[in-house]
């Protein structure tokens, strides 16, 4: 069993990014230590770098005080180390008792594999996780959230005595966080050092005893939980005190003409919708994990098919049978899953900020490279993104700046957008980033544009909405104002015919 975790003097520079420099801190066994700091911090490369993705340009990993060498993940994984990443790590088209036993597959003495075994095993482990699912299911076919949790039950099958997870509960229902932390909890009582990363301050301050805090790649404290507060973690965090982010919100105040209008809409997944938006307004869709809230969006942006009802422009009613048509109409769509929907990770950030708009900027059989690099810049400039140049892989980025990449695709100027849904435009996104985005969507209400953000964080959507619609069983439960509504009066929508 190790006892202690210890990075000392950790280093780690990228082209044009030192990212890493010599941090050093302890993890001890039987307590849960949060890691926490802003979208570029450093968190994610010390991650990767404890679970052997990539090595430190200098100083030690260390395991009870003797020095580790890792060369691959298979490295980490052999000397009980376990890294649960924000972004799914499984192949689609397995089951999940495949994804959660991979690579150490149940076989006979012939080396077929057992599944009666495979099937016994991990419906145990998803009876403990209290999941309705099936072992035989598809990945695939899972709720991003379901997905969550598979990849973390893959990780606590493996009884390694470091668990780290990355943004665990970024799609996740109270209810299943609840059964999470009551795990991680058990994690630590049975003396194992557990590394938790998350954004939410309430997480940190329910499940963790003491909290790492990182800057510009840089340790700055080490704080017990009991002992601190979220004013001194923020300032710590950002250098500065924030305050009360949503108060200091410029927002757009005039509303225009009617855009956007849902008429009795129908899908697979939602039941007789009905939603209008203006020009300048700000609209919120509340509702639980599973209401219906990314299902609506996917319709509206023709990547799921209508069965009945209407989309109507301007008062017209419009066909479009994919995301094609829905651009060619101004209707843009910021997904909740952007390394998987959102972005192409190993394309540069000049690619992904172009890549709606290639016809228009080619020249003959070329694109022009004055072009792309104009609207890069622009975007760059007025979404403060932060990279080394405009060719860098937009994998290598940050959270928060890889969500300014799609905000500025889906907003510059040979888009005309018109309509911008936002699908949790925030997740994994830290405080101070939060803001800057608050702010940006405030901001292209004034422009006229308007916005439909889908967020399972109430006080954002209470906040920055001016109609906010909740969500129940794929049905509209309830439309409220901004004035009208507050969190116990959503939830109380949000859990209609629960």
């Amino acid at each position: 069993m190790t006892n202690r975790l210890e990075f000392s003097d950790i280093t780690k520079a990228f082209p044009g990014i030192k990212a890493l420099s010599e941090v050093s801190f302890c993890a001890e066994c039987g307590q849960i230590t949060a890691l926490l700091g802003e979208n570029g911090a450093g968190k994610s490369t010390l991650l990767k770098i404890l679970s052997g993705d990539i090595k430190a340009d200098n100083g030690e990993v260390l395991l009870d005080g003797e020095p580790q060498n890792f060369k691959a993940p298979s490295d980490a994984l052999s000397a009980g180390i376990s890294v649960i990443y924000q972004e799914r790590q499984m192949v689609s088209s397995l089951s999940v008792m495949e994804n959660i036993f991979a690579g150490e597959l149940p076989r006979n003495r012939f080396g077929i594999i057992n599944y009666k075994k495979l099937k016994t095993e991990a419906q145990k482990l998803i009876d403990l996780f209290e999941l309705p699912l099936d072992a035989r299911m598809t990945v695939g076919r899972l709720s991003v959230a379901q997905q969550q949790m598979v990849e973390i039950m893959r990780a606590y099958r493996r009884n390694s005595d470091v668990i780290a997870f990355d943004e665990p509960t970024a799609s996740l229902a109270e209810a299943e966080i609840t059964i999470l932390f009551k795990l991680i909890k058990e994690l630590a009582r049975q003396g194992k050092i557990v590394i938790y990363v998350s954004h939410r301050m309430a997480e940190i301050f329910r499940i963790t005893d003491k909290i790492i805090v990182l800057k510009d790649g840089k340790f700055v404290a080490d704080l017990k939980t009991s002992e601190t507060d979220e004013r001194t973690l923020v300032k710590a965090m950002v250098g500065r005190e924030i305050g009360d982010t949503f108060s200091k919100l410029s927002r757009c105040t005039e509303q225009g003409e009617m855009i956007l209008e849902v008429k009795n809409l129908t899908t697979k997944k939602v039941t007789g919708i009905n939603l209008s938006l203006r020009k300048g307004e700000i609209i919120g869709l509340a509702g639980l994990v599973g209401a219906g809230r990314t299902e609506l969006a996917r319709a509206i942006f023709g990547a799921d098919k209508i069965d009945s009802g209407e989309v109507l422009i301007d008062g017209k009613n419009i066909r479009y049978k994919n995301p094609s048509g829905a651009l060619a109409l101004g209707i843009a769509l910021c997904p909740e899953d952007r390394k998987e929907e959102g972005l192409v990770l190993f394309r540069s950030m000049k690619e992904n900020i172009t890549i709606s708009v290639l016809s228009r900027i080619r020249k003959f059989l070329f694109l022009s490279n004055s072009e792309e690099k104009r609207l890069s810049d622009r975007a760059i400039e007025k979404y403060d993104i932060k990279t080394p140049s405009i060719n860098e892989l937009v994998g290598e980025l940050s959270g928060g700046n890889q969500q300014k990449v799609i905000l500025g695709r889906a907003t510059n100027e040979l888009m005309s957008t018109r309509v911008l849904i936002l699908d949790e435009p925030t997740k994994g996104i830290d405080v101070g980033s939060k803001a800057e985005i608050y702010q940006m969507i405030c901001d292209f209400a004034k422009t006229g544009i308007g916005v439909i953000v889908i967020s399972s964080e109430l006080p954002e959507v209470l906040n920055i909405s001016d109609t906010i619609y909740v969500m129940a069983n794929g049905r509209i439960s309830g439309v409220l104002t901004r004035e009208e509504a507050s969190e116990e009066t959503v939830l109380e929508l949000a859990m209609a015919e629960q």
